[in-house]
């Protein structure tokens, strides 16, 4: 990082207002995660190289917890998901992949093997896109992309889809 601001390390707002250290951090992890523009006083260059780094990490972490929706998408996957998460800060990659699978599904884009994984995750799991998954306790029934999940006393069965 670049320095920018006056001595002792606090960059001054347009106006001559110090900022702290706390505020140019969170700029800076607005910037990495969120796709902000980049604080005064950082090298652009610098912070946009460690964010195309953090989401090619982050699509890794992802594509191991999700590996059907990686390889359903195949070449496209990195390009696919950084686009997804450029603006989206990581709530965990079980959670990144559920959300991208179900955003993917909802444009119908979301290949079927990829359904198979999705539908079966929803039959065991409940999750409604904000709080922690946690399973299921009662008997559901999922479908996603030609694909039908059953789950029944901890157990699930998988009907068409996997292709």
């Amino acid at each position: 990082m670049a320095g920018g601001g006056r001595e002792g390390g606090h960059a001054e707002q347009p106006g001559g207002a110090p900022r702290s250290l706390a505020t140019r951090q969170a700029e800076l992890v607005e910037a990495l995660t969120r796709g902000k523009p980049v604080p005064p006083g950082f090298d652009a260059l610098k912070v946009d190289a460690a964010r195309v780094a953090l989401l090619r990490k982050r699509a890794g972490e992802v594509a191991r917890q999700w590996p059907m929706l990686s390889a359903g998408l195949g070449d496209r996957w990195k390009a696919s998901f950084s686009s997804w998460a450029a603006e989206r800060p990581t709530q965990g990659s079980l959670r990144d992949g559920w959300d991208l699978a179900r955003d993917l599904r909802r444009k119908r884009e979301l290949p079927a093997i990829a359904g198979a994984e999705l539908a079966e995750r929803e039959a065991r799991w409940s999750y409604d896109g904000s709080s922690a998954p946690r399973a299921r306790r009662g008997p559901a029934v999922r479908s996603a992309v030609g694909t039908v999940a059953v789950q029944v006393a901890g157990r699930t069965w998988v009907i068409g889809g996997r292709t």
